[in-house]
């Protein structure tokens, strides 16, 4: 998966993250606990492709450069 792509989705998780903090600020009592899951997954997942683009971005093609 290119970097482009990772990070492309990491903004569309960044935001689904929030807009559920936003919807569980407004919460009734009943739909709380659902928007609290949703919202916990959304993090999980958000946080997990940052580390994605992070190892992307740390395993360069390029060789290393060499300083004489």
């Amino acid at each position: 998966m290119s970097i482009r792509l990772i990070a492309q989705e990491l903004y569309r998780l960044q935001q689904e993250v929030e807009r559920l903090e936003i919807q569980l600020a407004g919460a009734t009592y009943n739909k709380r606990e659902q928007v609290s899951d949703q919202l916990r997954k959304a993090r999980a997942e958000r946080d997990r492709m940052r580390k994605v683009l992070e190892g992307q971005k740390g395993s360069s093609t390029d060789p290393p450069i060499r300083k004489y």
